[in-house]
């Protein structure tokens, strides 16, 4: 059985659709960076997906060719996720999408080192003909993060926003937006096969404690 994210991490990407506080910790991650509004036909970010899923699947399938990765297990690649902002403001404005930036990513597993990556980046670089130069190995943590399930389509997200916002101002946290915390989304439904009404998208928001 393949090794799933999703359900071996159910903290991280499961969570119920109330909200929750948690800690992040580092992680890696197949990242692609762009702006723009993501719903256009030829939008960076449309872009973005096909190269992460491209490096993903090739580090997935590694172990069929010559390259062996120490440590390699079989897994179900983790889910896309994005980190969002705009310029100048701390939560977004779902009616200017078209000033949108984000970070395309896709968790890697611990056992892929910078070297397996870039290997990857070859590889697929090689295969496709395509230039993946736009693709880099992303190292973050997260840290502190209030998040919530939010169920139905991306532009009512302001709603589930709201609650998580107030629920913690109650816990005595507040919002910590910055240039380098995003507001962040982990998609759970792929919108080309799923109603809109039950789009399943984890919401998670950086905080941290009033002084």
């Amino acid at each position: 059985m393949a090794f799933d994210y999703k359900k071996e991490y159910k903290e991280f990407y499961m969570p119920k659709n109330k909200p929750s506080i948690i800690e992040i910790p580092k992680m890696n991650y197949i990242a692609v960076r762009g702006k723009g509004n993501p719903n256009e036909e030829n939008s960076e970010y449309k872009a973005s997906i096909g190269f992460l899923y491209a490096i993903a699947f090739t580090i997935k399938m590694s172990y069929k060719g010559n390259h062996k990765i120490d440590g390699f297990f079989e897994y179900v690649v983790p889910p896309l996720e994005g980190f969002w902002w705009q310029e100048n403001t701390k939560e977004l404005d779902y009616n200017r999408k078209e000033d949108m930036k984000f970070i395309s990513i896709i968790r890697l597993p611990d056992f892929v080192t910078k070297e397996d990556f870039n290997w990857a980046i070859e590889e697929a670089t090689k295969k496709k003909k395509q230039d993946f130069s736009k693709v880099e190995f992303l190292t973050y943590e997260e840290g502190l993060c209030v998040q919530c399930m939010h169920i139905g389509s991306y532009d009512e997200e302001p709603q589930t926003v709201e609650c998580m916002h107030k629920y913690i101002k109650e816990l005595g946290y507040e919002l910590d937006i910055t240039n380098t915390r995003y507001h962040h989304e982990i998609y759970l439904s792929d919108p080309r096969r799923c109603d809109v009404s039950k789009l399943k998208t984890v919401i998670r928001h950086p905080i941290k404690k009033i002084k």
